[in-house]
């Protein structure tokens, strides 16, 4: 480097998002891609390439509201929060609970 070249500023580092953040980004992201609203989020997960995330949904209400059937959505997410992928994992009536 010559004497009168001034050395490249570093770029800022970007602050990583917490992860609030991105159960909120995932369950955003997945209302404006399927419309479906989300009623909870049951699980998320750091990985190597970015963030998963199980959201839950109400897919049809019905009347009782314990015949309406939800869903869970593995929500998949980059590093920055960006959706990569989503795929409905389950469906399932509101009323019901998982067999051990």
């Amino acid at each position: 480097m010559e004497e009168n070249e001034e050395a490249p500023e570093p770029e800022p580092r970007k602050k990583p998002k917490k992860a609030m953040q991105i159960v909120r980004e995932a369950a955003a992201q997945l209302n404006e891609m399927t419309g479906l609203e989300a009623e909870s989020v049951s699980s998320f997960e750091r990985t190597d390439d970015g963030w998963t995330v199980h959201v839950e949904v109400l897919e049809l209400a019905r009347v009782p509201e314990t015949m309406s059937l939800l869903a869970t959505y593995l929500v998949q997410l980059d590093e920055d929060g960006d959706l990569t992928g989503y795929k409905r994992v389950r469906r399932y009536e509101r009323g019901r609970a998982d067999r051990s």
